[in-house]
């Protein structure tokens, strides 16, 4: 498809989830990227599996989480088999319940994810140039170069702002020359994808299983009878070459004690895995997001679900600065807030990985008999598995150390950084049950208030917005009442207080203060979330 394009406000290289998530938010805002792949089309493979609570509160505020849900399958619990007898078992239904509306892990692949929102692109009238590749990128003062070529020729595009989401192997990543730090684990692994005739397994649990020989996992997929199976290879297939899937099933008996039939491989390759993370995601005009920002073990399902959050967290800013209505600066807090979420993923995913793939004698024991317990014992305290729940849903991501968020209030339960929590309310205005969540479905910041007010304040906020914040800022008034007294608790107000809230475009509160002041709220969007209001 030829590229009639010369200018573009925001150059996408990469049509994974991250970079079609980046495209997906920009078009919420109006902004129409160019986005490009170097690949034939979308991935037809499973790849990434588990849709985490936080990916999917998104997709509710695109409008298009339903769909996700009805191809999905939740993930009921998991399983872990020692020489095989069942040494621990979590029960993971509704492990969120009461954090989110989607309290579970989904299981649903990343060509899923991909088609998805390559539908929501297609709505909005924004293709994928396939077959694309970026060939140079250079910065200047104000713009960037891109040089592009396929099959239909050759381009040059200047370009405003650049995402480089094309991957661990980043040319976006490269050509700004941004080291890559890390390492490569040295285990080989082996992944399967197929229909299986296999009565021990359970179709709703996660269920791993290790032995002296090995380690393997079995991952229920959404269709019948249908499993990611993921396992370590021995040494002894380290330089072997062209390992087919009926090279690695007797290793796959003999670490679960027991045959598996294939009915229908739909996928199987080899693999070893890495973990690095790009030294800054932001290089003047160009950003990082996703694996091309940083790779790591797949252990909790973290990686695709990060890449969807550092679109997220992005766009809305960018977006803001494309459209005249946030000034750069705002930019800056992109790297400041996600590079400590990578970092942090980074760390626990590799210890828990090397946990699991050790094989000396201390972790053998560790394995063998501490593992085990401690697996059962959270399957046993709900407060513990609430906790763990809000770690692997990504829920508990904060950014209370950005300097984007103010927090004025008494409140220490929630503070300014965190994510809004889930949690319903009664609407008496519209005389319906509704959530705070469902509020923040439009583009743009929303303005909360709790307690009792007079109508001419509400008046005179409604009016400030209008002339300052027009289809920047969103209004909710939520008064004292019998329905709504678990918000009011969570929030640490009681009936004859005050609240203002000032909930982020990407569901993060940037602003919390016991005092509902005009003046104040203007000073946070001017001064530190940097919008820039209407001309009077």
């Amino acid at each position: 498809m030829r590229i009639t394009e010369e200018h573009t406000k925001v150059l996408i290289v990469g049509a994974g989830p991250s970079g079609l998530m980046m495209a997906a938010q920009l078009l919420r805002y109006g902004v129409q990227p160019l986005i490009i792949d170097n690949k034939q089309g979308p991935t037809s493979h499973s790849n990434a599996l588990g849709v985490q609570a936080r990916s999917l509160e998104i997709y509710r505020q695109m409008g298009v989480s339903d769909k996700v849900v009805q191809n999905g399958k939740q993930a009921q619990g998991l399983t872990f088999t020692e020489n095989s007898k069942q040494a621990a078992s979590i029960s993971l239904a509704n492990a969120g319940k009461g954090q989110t509306l989607f309290p579970y892990v989904l299981l649903y692949q990343q060509y899923k994810n991909e088609r998805l929102l390559l539908d929501y692109l297609t709505h909005h009238a924004c293709p994928v140039y396939w077959e694309t590749s970026l060939i140079t990128l250079k910065q200047n003062p104000g713009y960037a170069y891109a040089a592009l070529k396929n099959a239909e020729g050759e381009y040059h595009v200047k370009c405003d702002w650049v995402i480089g989401a094309d991957g661990a192997h980043s040319t976006v990543r490269k050509q700004l020359n941004i080291p890559f730090k890390g390492d490569t684990y040295p285990h080989h692994f082996y992944l399967v994808d197929a229909e299986l005739d296999a009565p021990f397994l359970d179709g709703d649990y996660v269920q791993l299983y290790l032995s002296k020989t090995g380690f393997s996992g079995f991952f229920p997929m959404p269709e019948k009878d249908c499993y990611r199976i993921i396992g370590s290879l021995p040494a002894e297939f380290e330089n072997k070459e062209d390992i087919k899937i009926d090279d690695v099933l007797p290793l796959l008996d003999k670490v679960i004690g027991q045959p598996v039939r294939v009915v229908k491989n739909n996928w199987f390759t080899t693999y070893k895995l890495h973990h690095r993370m790009a030294e800054h995601f932001r290089d003047h005009r160009c950003f990082l997001v996703g694996d091309a920002a940083h790779i790591h073990s797949p252990v909790g399902g973290q990686g695709m679900n990060t890449g969807l959050q550092d679109a997220y967290n992005l766009a809305w800013k960018l977006a803001g600065v494309v459209t005249g209505n946030i000034h750069e600066t705002i930019l800056n807090s992109y790297e400041a807030e996600r590079m400590p979420v990578a970092r942090d993923l980074l760390s626990s995913t590799d210890r828990v990985f090397n946990i699991i793939m050790s094989d000396g004698w201390l972790m053998g024991l560790v394995k063998k008999w501490v593992l085990p317990a401690v697996l059962n014992y959270f399957g046993k305290n709900d407060k513990i598995k609430a906790q763990l729940f809000r770690r692997v849903s990504q829920t508990g991501i904060s950014y209370r150390d950005s300097k984007i968020n103010v927090h004025l209030s008494r409140s220490t339960r929630i503070k300014a950084g965190d994510r809004l929590p889930y949690l319903e309310i009664y609407d008496e205005k519209k005389q319906e049950e509704t959530d705070l969540h469902a509020w923040c479905s439009k583009p743009g910041f929303t303005l909360i208030i709790l307690g009792k007010f007079d109508e001419m304040l509400l008046f005179n906020i409604a009016k400030w917005i209008t002339n300052r914040y027009t289809g920047v800022l969103n209004f909710f008034y939520l008064p004292p009442s019998g329905k709504n007294l678990d918000v009011f608790e969570a929030f640490e107000v009681s009936p004859h207080q005050e609240k203002a809230i000032i909930v982020r475009p990407d569901m993060h509160i940037g602003y919390m203060n016991d005092l509902v002041s005009i003046a104040m709220l203007d000073n946070y969007l001017v001064n530190v979330a940097s919008v820039i209001p209407a001309k009077k």
